[in-house]
């Protein structure tokens, strides 16, 4: 079979961040000259047209959500919904199993891509179709937190063989995953980790967005775990922007010194930025309880910071921002997509995890890489401060400093690692490469 003619079916979970990270992996495919039939909720097309780079080769299937009783009407992705009633959304993506399936017998592709829909791998085995378990999380963060087992206790230390230490839970992060896990599923009667777990061994191969260099240890504990060969695509690093940073961030950026600016995505601790004196932006979506960001903000805040800060109630183009010259610093939650973002720009990571698999990343980015500072908080309530918000800043920007030094050298090591000619095209090809030998299998 020739390297140019693969048809890849793609069906990530109805959540912004997967799409788009399925999308992403599609536009180095097809910039290779494969055929991408792409599976996504019909009014949420629009929204992603413009990422679509080789809408020749990518062709978007919409579909309807199927209704699900306490779905709110036309509920799409995650972002329609808060997290209780995600359960819900996985129900519906279930309930279009009928239809997958029609489609796949119509398509007949030779690979699909899924992540949550754990039914997939045997109905596409049944037809004569491989498939690739898609991780939108890290190696490292699968290998910790996919375990069957319903022990506060059990997720506070690493599992049997898991290679490194450094990684770890505190209590009330162990709490909120073991509830997780174990909540049954709306519909269907599993626990959502079982679901993952069969969604895992299941597949034909596991897959994942990063490098052997990065996390080779974790990716060889997977294999031995789940008896799966895993297959790194690298850093499958989205295209640079066309566009230029909106005049409005541009001009507003200009006016402060290099490397001084700390830009947010999330909202919380607001006064810890004040507390530091440093300029900052924060873009986050107002609180449910209110309808603009300025009533949620404490009172005085804004005439106090009006000359250095900005709180932003709307989407920003984050990957032009955090390459400015003024940004010196990213406080992140710490989730997959954004942390790549971050490694190839030159500002500071300060972690603030806050649920799910960003605990495991904050730990891998700031305990084995040693790439930034994670944010301290309170080992009984696990709630941050505004003081360990400014201590970890400091720590982080300090240039002159220890910690802020070490942080600074490896960092700048690994966004040279990620960005060096040919890393991302080599890691995709090899990719290719075992693709066509799972279809000799």
């Amino acid at each position: 079979m020739a390297e140019n003619n693969l048809k890849i079916v793609m069906y990530p979970w109805f959540a912004m961040g997967h799409l788009t990270s399925f999308l992403h992996i599609s536009n180095k495919f097809a910039e290779r000259g494969h055929k991408i039939f792409f599976i996504l909720p019909q009014k949420t097309q629009p929204r992603l047209n413009q990422f679509n780079l080789h809408p020749n080769l990518i062709t978007f299937i919409p579909i309807i959500v199927p209704p699900v009783e306490g779905l709110p009407h036309e509920t799409e992705t995650t972002s329609d919904i808060p997290f209780p009633l995600f359960s819900h959304l996985r129900h519906a993506m279930d309930l279009t199993r009928p239809l997958i399936e029609s489609l796949l017998k119509e398509l007949n592709p030779h690979f699909v891509f899924y992540d949550f829909t754990h039914w997939l791998p045997s109905l596409a085995r049944d037809l004569g179709i491989k498939s690739i378990h898609y991780c939108t999380i890290s190696p490292a963060a699968v290998g910790y937190l996919f375990r069957d087992e319903s022990s506060i206790d059990s997720f506070t230390k690493p599992p049997p063989n898991f290679p490194s230490l450094r990684i770890k839970l505190y209590e009330h992060e162990a709490r909120a995953i073991n509830y997780v896990n174990n909540k049954k599923e709306f519909g269907c009667g599993i626990k959502f980790v079982q679901r993952m777990l069969i969604a895992t061994k299941t597949c034909d191969a596991i897959a994942f967005k990063t490098c052997e260099e990065i996390e080779g240890s974790y990716c060889n504990f997977l294999e031995m775990k789940f008896k799966k060969p895993v297959i790194l695509a690298g850093p499958v690093l989205p295209e640079q922007p066309t566009s230029t940073l909106d005049e409005k961030w541009a001009n507003w950026l200009d006016q402060f010194r290099s490397k001084s600016v700390i830009y947010c995505a999330f909202g919380k601790l607001v006064l810890g930025f004040e507390l530091i004196g440093l300029p900052f932006l924060v873009a986050l979506k107002p609180p449910i309880e209110v309808e603009t960001i300025e009533e949620a903000l404490p009172k005085g805040f804004i005439e106090r910071t009006s000359k250095r800060g900005v709180v932003y109630g709307g989407w920003v183009q984050q990957q032009l921002i955090l390459s400015h010259p003024s940004v010196g610093c990213f406080v992140t939650h710490c989730g997959y997509g954004s942390l790549s973002e971050a490694m190839t720009n030159e500002c500071r990571l300060v972690l603030m995890p806050h649920a799910g698999d960003q605990f495991i990343n904050a730990r891998l980015m700031g305990g084995d890489l040693r790439v930034g500072v994670e944010v301290e908080k309170g080992d009984g309530n696990g709630l941050f401060t505004k003081e360990s918000l400014v201590k970890a800043i400091r720590l982080a920007m300090e240039r002159d400093s220890e910690i802020g030094n070490e942080v600074g050298v490896n960092h700048a090591k690994w966004r040279d690692f990620l960005l060096s000619e040919g890393l991302e095209s080599s890691y995709i090809h090899r990719f290719l490469n075992k693709m066509q030998n799972l279809l000799l299998d």
